[in-house]
């Protein structure tokens, strides 16, 4: 069976960041996840790594006694195309103030199923 081409209508905007990197005073994937529900994407996820690194930082892992400490994040936001990118621009200059590093990027997506819940 031919896989069919991803549908570049719709795309993942993926922000790689840490969980203590804040945005004023809310935790960044909090805020991100918030902006986006108030400006109607589609959906919303955030991923905790248990170990990672950027580019101008060390290895950090978890460990099952610590349970504040500073790990990997990824929010992942599912959209249309345009509707993400839209959202980035008014983001970016957020992000490039921040005092942390992260890591955005864009893939496109194809959306095999989209039901919403009762």
């Amino acid at each position: 069976m031919a896989q069919k081409k991803a549908d570049s209508k719709y795309s993942r905007l993926i922000i790689k960041a840490s969980t203590t990197d804040k945005m004023g005073s809310k935790l960044l994937y909090h805020y991100l996840v918030e902006k986006a529900k108030k400006q109607g994407i589609n959906g919303a996820t955030v991923f905790r790594g248990i170990m990672g690194y950027g580019t101008s930082s060390k290895i950090h892992s978890s460990h099952f006694w610590e349970l504040t400490e500073k790990l990997p994040v990824i929010i992942e936001l599912v959209d249309k195309t345009e509707k993400l990118e839209t959202f980035y621009a008014g983001i970016e200059e957020e992000l490039l103030n921040m005092p942390k590093g992260c890591l955005v990027t864009m893939e496109p997506t194809k959306i095999l199923l989209k039901k919403k819940g009762k």
